[in-house]
């Protein structure tokens, strides 16, 4: 699970940092990098618990994380809704 993570990071790292001079664009190229950015968090907080299920051996690392994940895309997607309805 980390290795994948890692090889994901690498590609979401790339895509977000091209795409970050048009994060305050229009609602598609905010939309694209909202998305790049946080599937980067999320890869990072994969790997993460992909260490601290290893290391305590239960579930509970990737249950905090999905949870984590959600309120990262709920967030965004409050903050970019305003701008789709416009």
């Amino acid at each position: 699970m980390a290795g994948v993570g890692l090889i994901a990071l690498g590609a979401n790292m790339t895509s977000a940092g091209l795409l970050m001079r048009f994060r305050d664009g229009d609602a598609n190229l905010r939309s694209v990098w909202l998305c790049s950015r946080n599937d980067a968090i999320n890869n990072l907080t994969v790997i993460g618990a992909a260490g601290l299920v290893a290391w305590t051996g239960s579930g509970w690392p990737d249950i905090a994380v999905a949870a984590a994940m959600a309120g990262l895309f709920l967030s965004s997607a409050r903050g970019h809704f305003p701008t789709g309805v416009a």
